[in-house]
């Protein structure tokens, strides 16, 4: 046995994906964002929550895949990277399941569309295929730095 880590599940186009519950902060419902120019087309704006400005990104877009309408479930994810917090905006976020490290598996070339750098790897959770995120690549350096520029 591996040790286990505690992941939330989230979905986004019919896949589930995963990340690991100490990087994420909280959980918030859908809010109005600030448009920022200059951007990514995937980076929808920033949101200020309590106080802070936080960077806010689609991952559909950031993946690649089709956009859809955000609905009553659309949440934003708000993740801690390099002591910076970021939302990610998924089709809904409603699980906190505990995965054998175990049990992970390096991620194909493409999962749903999305490829392996983006993916920490694969884990089968009974009769669930649960996709972990590589968060360093999800915010690639570049991005985040461009990001930072949003904060000053």
């Amino acid at each position: 046995m591996g040790e286990e880590i505690k992941v939330i599940v989230f979905a986004l186009a019919n896949e589930e994906y995963g990340i690991e519950v100490e990087k994420v902060k909280t959980i918030e419902r859908m809010m109005p964002m600030t448009r920022v120019p200059k951007t990514y087309d995937f980076i929808k704006g920033v949101i200020n929550l309590r106080g802070v400005v936080v960077p806010v990104l689609d991952l559909r877009g950031r993946f690649g895949l089709p956009e859809s309408e955000y609905t009553d479930n659309t949440r934003i994810v708000i993740i801690a990277v390099n002591e910076m917090e970021v939302g990610m905006i998924v089709d809904s976020a409603n699980d906190v399941i505990d995965v054998d490290t175990d049990q992970i598996q390096d991620p194909p070339e493409i999962v749903g569309g999305v490829r392996a750098k983006y993916l920490r790897g694969v884990a089968k959770v009974g009769d669930r295929l649960l996709v972990l995120l590589n968060l360093k690549e999800v915010l690639s350096k570049g991005e985040i730095i461009k990001l930072e520029e949003l904060e000053e």
